[in-house]
């Protein structure tokens, strides 16, 4: 008798205890653990908690200030997906790293700009004025490519979206360039003539593009900020909800209460 006892003893905590594994295993299902950085991409998250936990699922927002940290995060599976980066800069990422991210949806576009604290335009900006652009290699080209739509130089034919400054063929101004990490241009802004900001770096130092920017990126820009996901992970229901849930109302009205003067343009791509 106190051998069946024991049995059933047995059978009961292996029961217990696949019980609480399975359960343990769902809610850690229904958690979705997302890197960005803070403005506007931290904020619009941060607009969506609500709508995601009414579908079960547990939204948790990490904040980074770089570039690179948060897809490594993404790549290590610290993260689920992460939101802060436009497609060139995710391509380029995974060939120069071997890294395997993908493009689970793309939200909006934060205009590249052209800003100053001494001239008021292109046209004021004296021959061998320095001006400072991102150093990663996506940032960098696309920074290029807006001086070359200033008409300020001319890149070479096949220098496509990584041109650098040694893609330069024309610099009738001579210019000189500064790369500096993305998250210091708008403190370096004040040393030298011009810099180029990316949005989610001018949005926070009080700089907007289409009211500070000297030139101002085309709407037909390529560089749409997105959720980035592992590759594979594109249909997880999580990441469809969160896609969906971006692409709502409310971040349209955040959008259009807080950057009214097209600092941010969202998107449905």
């Amino acid at each position: 008798m106190k051998k069946v006892s024991a049995i059933v003893l047995v059978l009961l905590v292996s029961i217990t205890v696949a019980f609480a594994a399975g359960a343990k295993e769902q809610s850690s299902a229904k958690v979705l653990t997302v890197g960005a950085t803070p403005e506007p991409h931290a904020a619009f998250l941060s607009l969506v908690v609500e709508d995601l936990a009414a579908q079960g699922i547990t939204l948790k927002v990490k904040e980074f200030t770089d570039y690179v940290t948060p897809n490594e995060a993404l790549e290590s599976g610290e993260l689920d997906a992460n939101f802060f980066q436009h497609v060139p800069y995710l391509e380029s990422f995974n060939r120069e790293r071997g890294y395997h991210l993908a493009n689970a949806g793309g939200i909006h576009v934060e205009p590249f700009a052209l800003y100053s604290n001494e001239y008021k335009s292109v046209a004021d900006l004296p021959n061998g004025a320095t001006i400072a652009i991102p150093n990663d290699p996506t940032n960098e080209g696309r920074a290029l490519l807006l001086l070359q739509s200033a008409g300020l130089l001319t890149l070479d034919a096949n220098a496509g979206l990584e041109a650098t400054p040694l893609d330069i063929a024309k610099n009738p101004k001579g210019l000189k360039f500064h790369e500096i990490e993305p998250a210091s241009l708008p403190r370096v802004l004040q040393d030298v003539d011009g810099a180029i900001i990316n949005g989610n770096y001018a949005i926070p130092a009080g700089l907007i593009a289409t009211r500070d920017g000297l030139f101002v990126e085309g709407a037909d820009s390529p560089y749409v900020n997105v959720v980035a996901v592992k590759e594979g992970n594109q249909n997880d229901e999580r990441i469809v909800a969160l896609v969906q849930a971006l692409r709502g109302q409310k971040v349209r009205d955040y959008v259009a209460s807080h950057y009214p003067n097209g600092e941010v343009v969202l998107v449905s791509k």
